[in-house]
């Protein structure tokens, strides 16, 4: 939101983020950008903005590890292959709301189980839907993209930016505006 100078207050909020047992990955992201909307929605009179990201590979959803051996385990499925990273955005005020889905390609380089266990040293995939951070030390890893790269990182800045012109109408939002 810094970037495209959007001002805004973040609002912790719980939401499981549980997948339905035939949930379609892209509807699974979606369902959880709007639940947390909603759920921030409820504590304010503000529109709120929710967010989520989820890695794709071989219809397998990779979300937060666990552990390290579930990172590793993550990382080396990745290793050397193309995987989809889902984000979902959604924007929710009293009269509606609306979700958009950002889909990235992303192509990894081959990788050593030593390196993945040294990456899961650093802290940063801990955190991080695919056990990796593109905006970190984990863009060592990525050969290319073919996509939204802001979606990668975790909010689909055009997607955003679309939303909020939808709502236009209804809250007047500043953009573009410098701290």
């Amino acid at each position: 939101m810094r970037q495209i100078g959007v001002p805004f207050q973040v609002l912790e909020v719980d939401v499981a983020e549980v997948r339905g047992p035939h949930e379609l990955p892209e509807a699974y992201v979606q369902r959880l950008a709007a639940d947390k909307a909603r759920a921030g929605g409820s504590r304010t009179r503000a529109p709120t903005l929710g967010a989520d990201t989820i890695v794709v590979c071989d219809r397998h959803v990779l979300e937060k590890p666990v552990d390290e051996a579930d990172a590793i385990a993550m990382l080396m499925r990745l290793s050397g292959r193309r995987h989809r990273v889902m984000s979902a955005v959604s924007l929710y005020s009293p009269a509606r709301q609306r979700t958009r889905l950002a889909v990235t390609e992303v192509q990894f380089r081959p990788l050593q189980e030593s390196e993945c266990r040294a990456y899961w040293r650093t802290g940063e995939p801990r955190d991080k839907a695919g056990a990796y951070a593109i905006q970190g030390f984990g863009a060592v890893f990525v050969e290319s993209i073919r996509g939204s790269y802001s979606g990668v990182v975790g909010l689909p800045i055009e997607q955003t930016w679309r939303l909020l012109q939808d709502f236009r109408q209804e809250f007047e939002l500043p953009c573009w505006q410098r701290d």
